[in-house]
């Protein structure tokens, strides 16, 4: 009889020791199997898209492109209207006309296409759901610049200066257009809002993570993500300043297509895939450097006689994040090859800069300023820029050529 007590006691120890084993072996194996768990022990960049939803169609699209070894992140904002042939129907239109709220991997794939970049995670939020993040967030704190009066049937008020909105205020804020303003400043102030977002779920993330408001707040998010994999993803998120995230629109040429007005990226869509690739490499920089977070000025001057050239090309610098400090006229206009003047100091900046245009005519000014943080006095022809840039005839607006 206590042989058999004795017989069942060492079964039951060895069935609780193999169900902990086997326990032990499936979180391990998830954790190892877990795509984030090896994107973010990777050197790679981990591009989350957020979308937010309005009546089963983007209101906006942002990427998320964020790098987990410098903590660093820049974001893409894409435009329900850029013109594309859309691949699936083979068809020339907007962008948003593959968006289905049922599965939006269509979606994805054009804008992976677009920016030439692999789209990590996908998170959808409603319209109604965002501004019930919004209050359980306890608002999204923003400055506004301008007062907007008695809009929105007269309802719902913004003064200007620091606002603390509220989930209604919210959906009114992303979603109100003025009659005389351009599309461009109501994308920008969903852009703000966005980051305004982003910066709250960061400062709220442990209050997040409780058990009870976690799974109310992952209620309001539709994606194909695990919640541990979203509180891992949000936890990085955490990390970043919000500060210093560079957010960029896809641009182009405005053209009326079968009576729609479409925006066409610039060359053909080469343009923005650099500038993502260019973006990408400035997100590697280490924290420590300040070059990450340093925006180098640009002088362009026009070599040639074609008009508006330099204009032209410092609009594309702009798209690279470079800061023009003037454009104008060179002293003659008969330069045969396009020349960078270099004062930074800064050898691998200013060849990067050159590879945007594929110059390598590169001449080295010993002005720089005696320290890093040291701003530029531009009252000084030696130190009105980082770099100088001379057009000549071998540039065709775009590149260099040979």
């Amino acid at each position: 009889m206590i042989k058999t007590k004795v017989d069942a006691s060492i079964l039951l120890l060895v069935l609780i020791l193999a169900l902990l084993g086997v326990g032990i072996f499936f979180t391990v194996f998830s954790l190892s199997s877990d795509p984030i768990n090896e994107s973010l022990t990777g050197d790679r960049v981990i591009n989350t898209l957020f979308v937010i939803e309005d009546n089963g169609k983007p209101l906006s699209s942002f990427v998320f492109i964020y790098h987990p070894a410098t903590k660093r992140a820049a974001v893409f904002d894409i435009p329900g209207s850029l013109g594309l042939i859309i691949q699936r129907i083979n068809r020339l239109d907007r962008i948003d006309t593959v968006y289905d709220p049922r599965r939006i991997s269509h979606f994805e794939n054009e804008i992976e296409g677009l920016l030439g970049i692999d789209i990590s995670y996908s998170i959808v939020i409603s319209l109604e759901d965002l501004g019930r993040i919004t209050d359980l967030l306890g608002g999204v704190e923003l400055f506004i610049p301008s007062s907007v009066e008695e809009y929105h049937n007269g309802h719902i008020r913004f003064p200007s200066g620091l606002n603390i909105l509220d989930g209604d205020k919210a959906m009114v804020f992303v979603t109100y257009e003025l009659p005389d303003e351009s599309s461009d400043l109501a994308n920008f102030r969903r852009q703000r809002f966005f980051m305004g977002l982003i910066r709250q779920l960061g400062e709220q993330n442990q209050f997040l993570k409780n058990p009870q408001v976690a799974n109310l707040f992952h209620s309001f998010l539709r994606t194909g993500m695990n919640q541990r994999t979203r509180s891992r993803l949000f936890d990085e998120f955490a990390g970043i300043n919000t500060d210093r995230v560079s957010v960029q629109s896809v641009g182009g040429t405005v053209r009326e297509v079968s009576g729609q007005h479409l925006i066409f990226p610039h060359w053909d869509g080469s343009l923005i895939k650099e500038i993502v690739r260019q973006t990408i490499g400035g997100l590697a920089l280490p924290l420590e450097s300040f070059l990450g977070d340093r925006v180098f000025t640009v002088e362009v001057l026009n070599g040639t006689t074609t008009t508006g050239l330099a204009g032209r090309t410092a609009e594309l610098l702009r798209s690279f994040g470079y800061e023009i400090a003037s454009v104008g006229n060179a002293d003659r206009n008969d330069y045969d090859r396009t020349v960078i003047f270099d004062r930074s100091g800064y050898d691998d900046m200013v060849r990067r800069f050159g590879d945007i245009i594929r110059c390598t005519n590169i001449r080295f000014v010993s002005h720089a300023p005696e320290s890093p943080d040291m701003d530029f006095d531009f009252e000084i022809p030696e130190y009105r820029s980082d770099f100088t840039l001379i057009l000549g005839r071998d540039f065709n607006g775009r590149y260099v050529s040979n």
